[in-house]
């Protein structure tokens, strides 16, 4: 007599992963567009320098954060 297994194994993880794939694909993509933003270029231009740079060019972080974000934010 021969024996066989019919027992299947269900995959949850598999599932919940298929799920939030998409998901993740938009977050993706919305990070993707801001960091493209000229702001965070100019951001990431500004974490750079040193304070002793800003000093030199006689200003702050805080008035260059002014600055970049001044029109889009109320700071």
């Amino acid at each position: 007599m021969a024996l066989s297994a019919t027992h299947v194994h269900f995959d949850a993880s598999a599932i919940g992963a298929a799920i939030a794939r998409p998901f993740k694909a938009v977050f993706r993509g919305l990070i993707v567009l801001a960091e493209a933003d000229s702001r965070m270029v100019q951001v990431r231009k500004l974490n750079e320098l040193s304070d002793e740079d800003l000093t030199a060019l006689g200003t702050t972080r805080q008035d260059e954060v002014s600055r970049i974000f001044g029109a889009s934010l109320y700071i």
